[in-house]
Formats: structure tokens, C-alpha cells, sequence
């Protein structure tokens, strides 16, 4: 194995060398890592040994741990990549409703674990994605109306600073590195740990129910009455899929494009599912009435089971998305954003109306940089190249959606689904972005971990 000289402690590779391949591989298949050199650290050590080699080498740092956002990164020729697998496993902390997490741990572990205490995190559609990431981005969680974003819930953050410091900041012992990290992009040191804030939860409804586009314009006419004045306790999706023939996908979706609304409704303070089961109803029964479904699974189940509800992928694939922050949806934009999504030559396998408002939309007095979405619903839209011979055509339609549905746009973007390389930090206001920046400044100020525009995801 070819190293940069690296204490014995983190063994640094080069391209070539199968320790390489595993630190640099990501999620998202279609947009590979490409740093100059790589390791993964799996201890607070290691992590200062990585800083320290690419100090003497000359290179910038850079971060990841799941990958699943590799295709939004800056260029990473003249960087060391950092794939944080920190050993110690999930705690959990019943008594004061917390899990300290180590980085590079994915949320289906700590939802397991959280449940095993009658508790449940503020995770989002996939199992599989990094917790540290997803939380210092923002997170749009499936409890998200209810909780709000899933940075609000963070407690503590433990990092490894330019300088090899290794701190613990919180509230109290750092406020305003606490608060820039929350939201703020990355670039602030390596994160090793975080302590999130569980809440009790045993009991929801949750599942996915899907039907023929061909009944799309009614069924998106319902869906949008019913978030009007949806409960916070709620939370779903509304999507127009094109799904492949395969073994694992049900006949009946793969025969033409269908319509999905998925979600997530919790229980009267998170036990009684009385509650949950009506809210449930009030969603789906007049969803139900304009035809019946293809295939349903809404059900009683646990918070365990949650992250099964909206059926994403947990393999790796190659995917080619886009997104943006929409305002009030009126008929017209609903109308619009079916017309270039259902087109009959759509390449997107997926586009995608999350909806936001409640506590998402809601300022949390001890929040951090991020700390809201000013937005009613995010809409993502995605494709898959290995589905298709030119890659190209899943861009071109993206553009044309996004030009769509500009009228409809806040002008802002959501890091929790996509940081824009080109536009970093596009999702907070002018005087928060110059505020993190100075924080930046403050524990970089070399510039040691330069172009890590968001948190390791």
C-alpha cells in the first residue's frame, strides 16, 4: 500500500490501493469521489493523524461518510478525504432523552436503538444516510412538522478542529461555533460525534399508497386541500414515479407511471395511535375516493419501521437529481408541475412534493444558522442514468422543470436535499451566511478544510 507517510495511527492512501476505494466510495453511484488521497478514521486520533498528513502534503481536508450527496461537492483533486467510520456505537440515554452518536453512523441504526427505550429520532426518508451530516444540513425529518428541523434537536457537537484541538461544543461551552455548525455549511472541522435530542414515540401510522397517474390531477388537487390545514403530527410526500421492471418493485407499479403519497402520522404523545389513525383517515379517504389504490401499505405499526415508509433505495445507485423550495402551490403550479413531470418521455424516475410547514417553518429561539424553511413544499425530482443510455437527457428534463416551476420558487434552496456546488449556503439570509463565515474564519483560519462547502454527508 502506497501512504504519505501518515503516523502509524491513520494510514493515508493513494489512488490505486483498495483502501482507497473504500474510503472514497459514496452512495450515489453516478458522482464518484475523486481526492487526491483518502483515509478513513475510525478514532479521534486517526482523525488529527489525517489533518496532520495533509498539512505536510499541502492539501486541503475535505469530509464525507455515506456519500449520498457526493454529486453536490466541489472538486476534490487537491484534497485529502476524510471517511469518518468512528467506532464506540450508539448511546442512548433514556433519562435525558438523547443519543450520542458517533460519525458515520446511518440513522436506521440509531432508530433501532432509540426504539428499544419507547423513543424515536428525527430522521428522515432513508435508513442509510449518514446522522451527522443530515443533522448539521438541516434535516427534513418524517416527524419534521411536528419536531422541526432536525438541527434544532442537536445538543452537542464533538469535532476535531484545524488545529488538532479536539473540542465539545455546545450551547453553553461555544454558542456561536454551536450555532454555525447547525445549518451553517461545512468547513469547520471534523465532526466525530453528535448528541441528538429523542422524543417518546411507540406507536404510528405510517406507509405508502400508490395509484395510476392517470388519476394525478385529482388525486394532487386532494392532497393539496388537506395540507391547507394538515396536523403537525402529520407529515407526507406526494410523488409521480417511473419505476423500473425489477424483481423487488411490485408488477402493478412498474406497468405505466404512478402517483405515491407516503408518510408518517404519530400518536397522541406518542403512544396512542387513536389519534393518528383518524389523521390518517382524513388523508386517505379522500384519496381512496378518487380511486383505489394500486398498492397500500399504511398501517399501525412502530417508529421502528418508519424508515421503511417512503421505500427509498438502501443499495447504492446512480442517481441525477435537483430541487427546489416551493411557496403556496395554486392551481396553476399544480397543473404546471404535472405537466413537465408526467410528460410521457420523462427520464426522472421520481418527482417529488415534500411537504413542509409546522414546525419546520417555525423560528427555534436556540436554533442554529438554520433553524427554518421558509417554504409550504420541497420538490425533488430525480433520475437515474444506469436507466438510461444518455445521462444528458435526465438534465435537460430537470432544467425544464426547474424553469416550470420558477414562478413557484422561494429563491431559496434546502442543504438537508441538496447543496448546489456553485451556490453554497443559498438556504440562509445574507447576515447569518457572513456571520458563519466569520466563525469559519475563527477556527480555520488557514483554510485547512477550504471547498468543504457542507457537512460530511
Amino acid at each position: 500500500m502506497t501512504t504519505l507517510g501518515a503516523p502509524p495511527t491513520a494510514t493515508v492512501s493513494l489512488p490505486g490501493d483498495p483502501a482507497f476505494e473504500a474510503a472514497t466510495r459514496v452512495f450515489n453511484l453516478y458522482a464518484p469521489a475523486r481526492p487526491a488521497a483518502a483515509v478513513t478514521a475510525r478514532t479521534v486520533d486517526e482523525v488529527r493523524a489525517a489533518i496532520r498528513a495533509a498539512a505536510r502534503r499541502g492539501l486541503s481536508v475535505r469530509v464525507h461518510a455515506t456519500g449520498h450527496s457526493s454529486g453536490a461537492v466541489r472538486p476534490m483533486a487537491d484534497a485529502l478525504l476524510i471517511r469518518t467510520e468512528l467506532v464506540g456505537g450508539v448511546h442512548i440515554d433514556p433519562h435525558r432523552l438523547v443519543a450520542r452518536v458517533p460519525a458515520g453512523t446511518p440513522w436506521g441504526v440509531v432508530v433501532e436503538a432509540a426504539a428499544r427505550y419507547g423513543l424515536a429520532a428525527p430522521h428522515g426518508s432513508s435508513p442509510t444516510v449518514g446522522v451527522v451530516g443530515y443533522l448539521l444540513r438541516g434535516g427534513v425529518s418524517l416527524y419534521g412538522r411536528h419536531v422541526g428541523l432536525a438541527a434544532n434537536s442537536v445538543r452537542a457537537v464533538e469535532l476535531v478542529t484545524a488545529d488538532g484541538e479536539s473540542r465539545r461544543v455546545n450551547a453553553r461551552t461555544d454558542p456561536e461555533l454551536f450555532w454555525a455548525l447547525r445549518g451553517g455549511g461545512g468547513g469547520f472541522g471534523v465532526v466525530t460525534a453528535v448528541e441528538v435530542a429523542l422524543f417518546p414515540a411507540t406507536a404510528v401510522i405510517a406507509g405508502a399508497a400508490f395509484w395510476s397517474a392517470a388519476h394525478a390531477p385529482d388525486l394532487l388537487s386532494a392532497w393539496r386541500r388537506w395540507t391547507v390545514d394538515a396536523p403537525t403530527e402529520v407529515s407526507t410526500s406526494l410523488r409521480v414515479m417511473n419505476l423500473p421492471d425489477l424483481p423487488e418493485i411490485p408488477p402493478m407499479l412498474s406497468a405505466g407511471p404512478v402517483l405515491c403519497v407516503a408518510g408518517v402520522a404519530l400518536g397522541t404523545d406518542g403512544y396512542d395511535v387513536t389519534t393518528a389513525r383518524a389523521q390518517a383517515d382524513d388523508l386517505l379517504g379522500p384519496l381512496r375516493a378518487v380511486a383505489e389504490p394500486l398498492f397500500d401499505t399504511w398501517q399501525p405499526t412502530t417508529p421502528a419501521a418508519v424508515t421503511e415508509a417512503h421505500m427509498d433505495p438502501t443499495d447504492p445507485v446512480g442517481v441525477v437529481g435537483d430541487h427546489l423550495l416551493l411557496g403556496e402551490l395554486d392551481d396553476a403550479g399544480a397543473a404546471e408541475f404535472l405537466r413537465v413531470v408526467g410528460a410521457p418521455d420523462s427520464p426522472l424516475i421520481s418527482a417529488e412534493l415534500r411537504q413542509l410547514g409546522g414546525r419546520l417553518s417555525l423560528p427555534d429561539p436556540t436554533g442554529g444558522a438554520l433553524d427554518r424553511l421558509d417554504a409550504r413544499f420541497a420538490y425533488m425530482g430525480a433520475g437515474v442514468p444506469e436507466l438510461r443510455s444518455d445521462p444528458s437527457a435526465i438534465e435537460k428534463h430537470l432544467a425544464v422543470v426547474r424553469a416550470a416551476l420558477t414562478p413557484w420558487d422561494t429563491g431559496r434552496t434546502a442543504p438537508t436535499f441538496v447543496e448546489s456546488p456553485d451556490q453554497p449556503q443559498r438556504h440562509l439570509d445574507p447576515d447569518r451566511v457572513r456571520a458563519a463565515d466569520l466563525v469559519r474564519r475563527r477556527v480555520d483560519p488557514d483554510g485547512v478544510f477550504r471547498g468543504d462547502i457542507a457537512p460530511q454527508t
